[in-house]
């Protein structure tokens, strides 16, 4: 394995995930100088996801493993964990018996105190080292300079190494699990609004009394463009939906792990859930360019009686 990432700003960087996340962040390591880049994602070798990943992997310069043992010979001194919430400890999991000295994992996966304490200690039993990363807010469009803190024992060590690459890290604690509890209780808010967005707009569009409800918010809360802020939201979670429910349900546990019944945080989950639901099923097929929120919410289905269908309500709010 490689040595100490101390003081050098090119050495082999590996990513576990190659979605949305690595690529960005394999971009901008490479913009960054990194001088070798390899990847390992389940996508490389399943043939039916296979051929874009590899041709995009290709392109970018990424080496691209079939597996954690393949990433590893590559000898990298960093390993950038970055999957869904609910694959953190498997990834360490399958890393482990190719982890040794010379080697820091860097997670970045959204997974409560007590993963993240789980995982560290896994990891520091291999002799490698363990770093959390508490991601602050979406990765687009910041990329690699998205605003991340760092916990553990080796978070001041690494920070320099990843400043000099133009990442934004401040390093939160040397006990693992403070920056993602961090993380994890912003996430409440962020997710919880992005689904009471979701709720409130749609079902304001049935009744169609969203331009009044939209203007008391912005009445209330003037510093935020509620119009674009809840076409944001439902793009994203219309797209990311999945990965932000695994997020919650990490939540749920990061809640519970503080002696609370996380009920809101699971009640986020099977909303965001759901929104992936309607995009699996094809309902935001063909939206226009650009789609506004209106866009999005006049495609999610009726789940409850005939009732609950826009012209009905309408009809029944006119006739009050």
């Amino acid at each position: 394995m490689s040595g100490s990432l101390a003081g050098d700003v090119s050495p082999t960087v590996a990513l576990v995930g190659y979605g949305e996340v690595g690529r960005i962040f394999a971009a901008g390591l490479r913009e960054a100088g990194v001088a070798t880049i390899a990847a390992w994602d389940l996508r490389f070798v399943d043939p039916a996801r296979c051929d874009e990943a590899l041709a995009h992997a290709a392109e970018a310069g990424v080496i691209a493993c079939d597996g954690p043992q393949a990433l590893l010979a590559q000898r990298p001194g960093l390993v950038i964990s970055a999957v869904t919430a609910s694959q953190t400890l498997a990834v360490i999991d399958d890393l482990l018996p190719h982890l040794g000295p010379g080697v820091t994992v860097l997670d970045l996966n959204s997974a409560s105190p007590g993963t993240k304490e789980q995982a560290g200690a896994q990891v520091h039993a291999t002799g490698a080292r363990y770093v959390e990363a508490g991601v602050m807010t979406s990765v687009p469009p910041h990329g690699i300079r998205v605003p991340m803190l760092l916990g553990g024992p080796h978070a001041a060590a690494l920070a320099p190494t990843l400043a000099a690459w133009g990442m934004s890290v401040r390093v939160a604690s040397e006990r693992l699990g403070v920056a993602s509890a961090t993380k994890m209780c912003r996430s409440v808010m962020i997710k919880g609004l992005e689904a009471l967005v979701l709720e409130s707009y749609a079902t304001a569009r049935r009744y169609g009394v969203e331009d009044a409800m939209i203007a008391t918010l912005q009445e209330t809360f003037p510093g935020i463009d509620w119009e674009r802020q809840g076409s944001y939201f439902f793009s994203r979670v219309a797209q990311h939906g999945r990965r932000r429910a695994e997020e919650m349900r990490e939540v749920a546990h990061t809640v519970a792990e503080a002696g609370f019944e996380p009920w809101l945080a699971r009640a986020i989950a099977a909303k965001h859930d759901w929104m992936a639901d309607q995009g699996a099923a094809g309902r935001f097929d063909d939206l226009p360019s650009a789609p506004g929120w209106r866009d999005w919410a006049d495609r999610l289905p009726r789940e409850i009686g005939d009732r609950a269908g826009g012209g009905e309500a309408r009809e029944d709010l006119n006739r009050s």
